[in-house]
């Protein structure tokens, strides 16, 4: 694809991404510390940079004593930082793992032992559902990611998602709240929802949960899911239900966001402009169907060539997919794949697409892609090579439509996750 425009579209990925890392962010909302002790939490892809970024303002620019902070911090593998104190732990995403198990019984085990002079610190991130793994009683680990699999598979969405898992959790939902107390509860979390709904970000294990047992049951007959025996038992147990607001586990709670979307598509936003481009905002909350969502904005796009417009499109939020085939992808690539068929012989227009925390789909390695590029000739090329991009759409296999052209965004892992970024540069021909 167009070089110049491929170098700005990777320019304005990192200015997103870097807006929302946990060093840029997150030290203004941290605590002051307490009398007792300070007990570190940290869950999600971005629990590693929260923790250690953490441990250096309390530690190093505080001189709290190393004896007073303990703690844990789980993210997904290859999302681990070196910490001094705090131990780190790398488990499953986007299906929970033992070492997931693990980390969430120690989670709790430290929650409990706060008293009314701690401090429990317990530090959000995207992810955070399936790093910290509790089923509720009667419920197995391997039901609880068969679970975990059937939804991920159903094109259910986030939201949607997380309510079932809700309902069949001992930490998610409000009830890690319920283990810190009596000790002072603060949370801080870096965004990945549409909404920046606190009850929606890894779950929200410290926070009332609006989601009820019927909510959840509703979902599962939505997308007919043949569940475990277990589970279904569970669904229909009414000790499982999640607390809810007025519970006294919330008596001595804080919360607050350290980023959003919203912050990061801003920074795009200035970056845009400063470029000489008009910037159209979609807004950093879309959801839908990834190859529909394509179809719209390749609409708009085609649009603002036809006004003469050199401006460029930005857009959040999470979609979903269907899956139909066996192939390899996620949301970003196949709404990039889905955009290069929308767009084909369109001169002057390039696109990504890439989630922001470093990876897309994919089987759950650090190194799986990010997402994609594609412009007004990726189809062209393709074809040039015996590819057959439609083909390639309805087996879901939008990895290896654009491994084989060399479009793909790697970046690694980004130690942050604010969802999904996307952005369509319309240029003169």
């Amino acid at each position: 694809m167009d070089g110049p425009l491929r170098a700005f579209l990777a320019d304005l990925f990192r200015t997103a991404v870097d807006a929302a890392h946990p060093a840029t962010c997150l030290p203004p909302p941290l605590p002051a510390p307490p009398n007792g002790r300070l007990i570190l939490l940290a869950a999600g892809k971005a629990a590693g940079s929260m923790a250690e970024t953490a441990e250096r303002f309390y530690l190093n620019q505080l001189g709290l004593s190393p004896e007073r902070l303990c703690g844990i911090a789980v993210a997904r593998h290859g999302y681990g930082r070196p910490l001094q104190v705090i131990t780190m732990i790398e488990a499953g995403h986007p299906v929970p793992d033992a070492a997931g198990l693990a980390a969430a019984a120690q989670a709790l085990e430290l929650a409990d032992s706060g008293g009314p002079n701690d401090l429990v610190l317990v530090l959000m991130s995207g992810g955070a559902s399936a790093n910290w793994i509790a089923p509720a009683d009667g419920v197995s680990f391997a039901d609880k990611q068969a679970v975990t699999r059937a939804l991920l598979r159903s094109g259910a969405n986030i939201g949607e998602i997380n309510t079932v898992r809700k309902h069949l959790s001992r930490i998610k939902g409000g009830r890690l709240a319920r283990h810190a107390y009596p000790a002072q509860l603060s949370t801080i979390a870096i965004s990945d929802v549409p909404g920046d709904d606190p009850s929606a970000i890894g779950s929200g294990p410290t926070v009332p949960d609006p989601t009820t047992l019927a909510d959840a049951r509703a979902i599962v007959a939505k997308y007919r899911l043949a569940l475990p025996e277990s589970v279904t038992r569970a669904l229909n147990d009414a000790n499982n239900e999640s607390p809810k607001p007025g519970d006294p586990a919330f008596a001595k709670t804080s919360f607050a966001l350290a980023a959003r979307p919203a912050d990061s598509l801003r920074a795009a936003e200035a970056a845009v402009l400063k470029a000489g481009y008009e910037c159209v905002s979609l807004g950093a909350n879309l959801e839908g169907e990834a190859r529909d969502v394509a179809a719209q904005h390749a609409a708009l796009a085609r649009g603002l060539r036809a006004q003469g417009k050199r401006a460029v499109i930005l857009s959040g939020g999470e979609l979903t997919v269907t899956i139909r085939g066996k192939g390899r992808g996620g949301p970003n690539q196949e709404y990039a794949l889905a955009l290069s068929l929308a767009l084909a012989g369109m001169p002057g227009v390039a696109a990504l697409a890439g989630d922001t925390d470093g990876t897309d789909g994919g089987a759950g390695a650090a190194t799986d892609p990010a997402g994609a590029y594609c412009d007004g000739e990726t189809v062209a090329r393709a074809k040039a090579l015996g590819l057959d991009p439609a083909a390639f759409l309805g087996d879901n296999d939008s990895t290896g439509f654009f491994e084989a052209l060399g479009d793909l965004v790697a970046p690694g892992p980004t130690y942050t996750n604010v969802n999904d970024f996307r952005a369509i540069v319309v240029d003169r021909p």
